[in-house]
């Protein structure tokens, strides 16, 4: 790690949305686990950027108390405009998460999932799923407890509560001596939720996300023996996966070229989570996998070899 004086400064410019919070904080971390960067987070919905602005690079007012960036890094159509803006901030170099709305040319790097099916180049990396904020355990606790996570009706699977109702209690009977903790999520239907409540038990914890506070779902990975979740948020499965928890995914019928479908197909075919038919697998396994998924950690390094050196070697250029 770097000194903090020497330390990159980076700014996370968010739409204010979870899913691309958690993709910007989970990048954030590892740079600054590797580096010792300076995170400041600009929120797009706090200035109004007109296109006009975008294409020329003019900067909207800004908080007198940052400092020049040396990353700027976006995540989420909705800060497009603004990251579009902020491109003469001094010498900084501009990232963009996810599948931008604009040509890959307008910003020096773009970190994009495989199922949004944009080839890898020196500017590009293409991540297996999306980024999130987990870091993969070292062991599986000795406990058998098992964590299963609901997601609901999406455009990429078929929603049905009498199907993943069914796979849970088959999940429960055939492991009878395991602890379950089941959790919802933001989309999942109200009739839903009061159905998961009604299987509470003395061996089944339900918890509503409402409850669970911003690392409930790290320490409950780190305390899972085994974990189950929906197929149809790639974030959900993806945090399962990242953690080295044996994952399983609950059975749904993809809807047909759905590319989140097949990004979620990817990755179980590579065997970083397994479908329903392998659940005496995930429930089996003894220790994590020796093959990690750690996707912020690889996209952290190649961000710092591909942009951060970049920027400092043109930055001496120019001072020589």
């Amino acid at each position: 790690m770097e000194s903090e004086k020497d330390a990159p400064v980076v700014w996370l410019v968010t739409d204010g949305k979870p899913g691309h919070r958690n993709q910007l904080r989970g990048l954030g971390n590892r740079l600054y686990a590797h580096t010792g960067a300076r995170l400041y987070w600009l929120d797009a919905t706090d200035y109004q950027v007109p296109l006009w602005r975008a294409l020329l690079r003019a900067a909207p007012n800004l908080p007198d108390d940052l400092p020049p960036p040396d990353l700027i890094m976006a995540a989420g159509t909705g800060t497009h405009r603004l990251l579009l803006a902020l491109r003469r901030q001094g010498n900084a170099m501009t990232l963009v998460i996810m599948k931008p709305s604009f040509p890959l040319s307008w910003v020096n790097g773009a970190i994009i999932p495989a199922h949004d099916k944009v080839k890898a180049s020196a500017n590009v990396l293409v991540t297996e799923g999306v980024i999130n904020t987990i870091t993969p355990l070292a062991r599986l606790t000795d406990n058998h407890e098992a964590l299963i996570l609901i997601g609901g009706p999406s455009p990429h699977y078929d929603w049905d509560e009498d199907t993943v109702l069914a796979q849970i209690n088959d999940l429960v009977a055939r492991y009878p001596d395991w602890r379950w903790t089941i959790s919802d999520s933001r989309r999942t239907p109200q009739a839903m939720r009061e159905r998961l409540a009604d299987l509470s038990a003395p061996r089944i914890n339900v918890v509503s996300c409402e409850a669970t506070h911003e690392n409930w779902l790290r320490h409950q990975l780190s305390a899972s023996r085994a974990v189950w979740t929906t197929p149809d948020s790639m974030s959900m499965v993806c945090e399962a996966a990242t953690s080295s928890v044996p994952t399983g995914l609950l059975d749904l019928p993809a809807r047909p070229d759905s590319r989140v479908a097949k990004g979620v197909n990817r990755l179980a075919e590579a065997g970083f989570v397994a479908h329903w038919s392998d659940h005496r697998n995930v429930m089996t396994k003894q220790a994590v996998s020796p093959r990690q998924l750690w996707e912020a950690d690889r996209a952290a390094r190649w961000v710092i070899e591909r942009l951060l050196k970049s920027k400092r070697r043109s930055t001496k250029g120019k001072k020589a």
